[in-house]
């Protein structure tokens, strides 16, 4: 298969990285200069160093050739720039098939993915590939397992299929609610639990966090028309573990130095990579409070988030809850 990956991001370079090794593979950046750099160094020494290209990786700063002779395009750019990079892929190759791999609600409008995919490109070919995958991993090779996510059954097997190969697994889904939800509201979840580490408030404390996070998870997802199972898989309670616990993981690094009571704005400078879980929480708080959902946890993060209050005050009055049934 030709493969065009749009966006040379960690993730996007990952994935260019690893399917270059069955696939013809072209990875496209929008900065000319960007390219030539990692044509020379046959690395993306900003956001993936030390984990050199494939041999037959091509690399281009031209967005009509990238998809010139493409049999799939993976949209690999955060989710701030998907509907601007839906819009080019719509000038130049409006047919061609495509997944994304970004994970959130759109900021503003509070659209999964798939709801901005189907205003700019209406009934396209096309999913989402998400669950549980750290890119450094996935570049370096290591047995990783992702979900491949789309309302059309035959596409998702289809693709499914092609690209399943070698250290990467790939499970088709044909709940494409339930994976975005899965893997936008994680990303909250993991800056709480990041918050509970760093305040060292124990594993007790963490396992309880991720527990009644997955319940948020599958109430909102139900909400919005996902299917309960899926929260039990890889896009739901995989991804939420993995991002929750993994080190690698930048929403939970944003937990962990809001816990030390380090500003927003320069924990958005140190990290140097979007972490999609700060404008996912505000969304799906806003998103949750419309449909009348209770997300006590969701609103605690966005609360800390917003500077209303302190971490360990928003920990305080999660605990201070009156007593449920599970």
């Amino acid at each position: 298969m030709r493969i065009a990956v749009l966006g040379a991001g960690a993730w996007g370079t990952a994935l260019a990285i690893a399917f270059a090794a069955r696939h013809q593979v072209v990875l496209w950046a929008r900065d000319a200069q960007r390219v030539a750099d990692m044509a020379r160094r046959r690395e993306n020494q900003r956001y993936l160093p030390d984990c050199p290209f494939p041999a037959d990786l091509q690399l281009t700063a031209d967005f009509r050739a990238a998809l010139a002779a493409a049999d799939l395009a993976i949209l690999a750019t955060p989710l701030a720039g998907l509907r601007s990079l839906l819009e080019q892929l719509k000038a130049e190759a409006p047919a061609l098939p495509f997944l994304w791999v970004c994970k959130g609600l759109e900021a503003g409008s509070g659209l999964l993915p798939h709801q901005v995919v189907a205003e700019v490109m209406g009934d396209a070919a096309c999913g989402v590939l998400t669950g549980p995958s750290f890119a450094l991993e996935v570049a370096r090779g290591l047995p990783t397992a992702i979900t491949l996510a789309s309302s059309d059954a035959a596409f998702a097997e289809a693709t499914a299929q092609r690209l399943h190969g070698g250290k990467l697994r790939i499970y088709a889904n044909h709940d494409l609610i339930g994976a975005e939800v899965g893997g936008a509201v994680k990303n909250v979840l993991a800056i709480a639990t990041g918050i509970c580490d760093g305040l060292g408030l124990g594993l007790n404390a963490r396992a309880a966090l991720i527990t009644r996070g997955l319940v948020e998870i599958t109430r909102f997802g139900e909400a919005l028309g996902a299917r309960r199972e899926t929260f039990t898989g890889l896009a739901g309670m995989g991804d939420l573990i993995l991002t929750c616990t993994g080190e690698l993981s930048r929403n939970r690094r944003v937990g962990l130095l809001l816990a030390e009571g380090r500003a927003l704005p320069e924990i958005a400078g140190e990290l140097g990579h979007v972490a999609e879980g700060v404008p996912a929480a505000r969304e799906v708080a806003r998103r949750a409070a419309e449909l009348g959902i209770e997300m006590p946890i969701t609103k605690a993060v966005t609360a800390v988030l917003d500077g209303h209050i302190t971490p360990r005050a928003a920990v305080e009055q999660l605990m201070a809850r009156e007593a449920k049934n599970e």
